[in-house]
Protein backbone atom coordinates (compact mmCIF):
# COMPACT_ATOMS: atom_id res chain seq x y z
CA UNK A 1 0.00 0.00 0.00
CA UNK A 2 1.64 3.39 -1.42
CA UNK A 3 1.29 6.85 0.57
CA UNK A 4 -0.71 7.87 -2.26
CA UNK A 5 -3.31 5.29 -1.91
CA UNK A 6 -3.20 5.83 1.95
CA UNK A 7 -4.33 9.18 1.80
CA UNK A 8 -6.51 8.24 -0.92
CA UNK A 9 -8.21 6.07 1.15
CA UNK A 10 -8.03 8.57 4.25
CA UNK A 11 -9.89 10.97 2.16
CA UNK A 12 -12.66 9.15 1.05
CA UNK A 13 -12.92 7.92 4.54
CA UNK A 14 -13.24 11.54 6.13
CA UNK A 15 -15.47 13.09 3.02
CA UNK A 16 -17.78 9.91 4.04
CA UNK A 17 -17.98 10.79 7.74
CA UNK A 18 -18.98 14.04 6.63
CA UNK A 19 -21.31 13.69 4.48
CA UNK A 20 -23.01 10.99 6.60
CA UNK A 21 -22.91 13.11 10.02
CA UNK A 22 -23.20 16.41 8.58
CA UNK A 23 -26.84 16.84 8.34
CA UNK A 24 -27.57 15.19 11.48
CA UNK A 25 -25.38 17.59 12.87
CA UNK A 26 -25.59 20.84 11.36
CA UNK A 27 -29.48 20.29 11.84
CA UNK A 28 -28.61 19.76 15.61
CA UNK A 29 -26.60 22.44 15.62
CA UNK A 30 -29.47 24.89 14.41
CA UNK A 31 -31.99 23.81 16.72
CA UNK A 32 -29.76 23.95 19.28
CA UNK A 33 -28.58 27.93 18.42
CA UNK A 34 -32.29 28.42 18.26
CA UNK A 35 -33.71 27.04 21.43
CA UNK A 36 -30.77 29.33 23.07
CA UNK A 37 -31.55 32.25 21.74
CA UNK A 38 -35.10 32.43 22.39
CA UNK A 39 -34.39 30.85 26.18
CA UNK A 40 -31.88 34.10 26.14
CA UNK A 41 -34.73 36.25 24.90
CA UNK A 42 -37.56 34.95 26.85
CA UNK A 43 -34.93 34.55 30.21
CA UNK A 44 -36.46 30.81 30.16
CA UNK A 45 -33.42 29.36 31.71
CA UNK A 46 -34.87 25.22 31.82
CA UNK A 47 -32.22 23.03 30.55
CA UNK A 48 -35.10 20.38 29.38
CA UNK A 49 -36.79 22.91 27.15
CA UNK A 50 -33.94 21.91 24.73
CA UNK A 51 -33.86 18.07 24.73
CA UNK A 52 -37.76 17.42 22.67
CA UNK A 53 -37.05 19.92 19.98
CA UNK A 54 -33.97 18.38 19.13
CA UNK A 55 -34.48 14.60 19.58
CA UNK A 56 -37.91 15.58 17.19
CA UNK A 57 -35.66 17.80 14.56
CA UNK A 58 -32.91 14.78 14.44
CA UNK A 59 -35.16 12.06 13.99
CA UNK A 60 -37.06 13.78 11.49
CA UNK A 61 -33.55 14.40 9.22
CA UNK A 62 -32.53 10.93 10.16
CA UNK A 63 -35.96 9.76 8.82
CA UNK A 64 -35.94 11.88 5.65
CA UNK A 65 -32.36 11.66 4.86
CA UNK A 66 -31.78 7.96 5.62
CA UNK A 67 -32.14 6.93 2.06
CA UNK A 68 -29.28 9.15 0.81
CA UNK A 69 -27.02 8.12 4.12
CA UNK A 70 -27.27 4.48 3.23
CA UNK A 71 -26.78 4.83 -0.43
CA UNK A 72 -23.73 6.82 0.50
CA UNK A 73 -22.24 4.29 2.86
CA UNK A 74 -23.16 1.64 0.64
CA UNK A 75 -20.62 3.49 -2.44
CA UNK A 76 -18.55 3.92 -0.09
CA UNK A 77 -18.20 -0.21 1.12
CA UNK A 78 -18.74 -1.05 -2.60
CA UNK A 79 -15.65 0.97 -3.18
CA UNK A 80 -13.62 -0.10 -0.20
CA UNK A 81 -14.36 -3.73 -1.27
CA UNK A 82 -13.86 -3.51 -5.21
CA UNK A 83 -10.18 -1.98 -4.14
CA UNK A 84 -9.05 -4.79 -1.87
CA UNK A 85 -6.68 -6.49 -4.59
CA UNK A 86 -5.21 -2.99 -4.52
CA UNK A 87 -4.90 -2.25 -0.49
CA UNK A 88 -2.83 -5.93 -0.04
CA UNK A 89 -0.57 -5.59 -2.72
Amino acid sequence: MTAELLEQLSRQTFETILLVGGPVLLVSLVVGVSISLFQAVTQLQEMTIAFIPKIIAIFATVFFALPWMINVMLTFTKNIIENIPTYVR
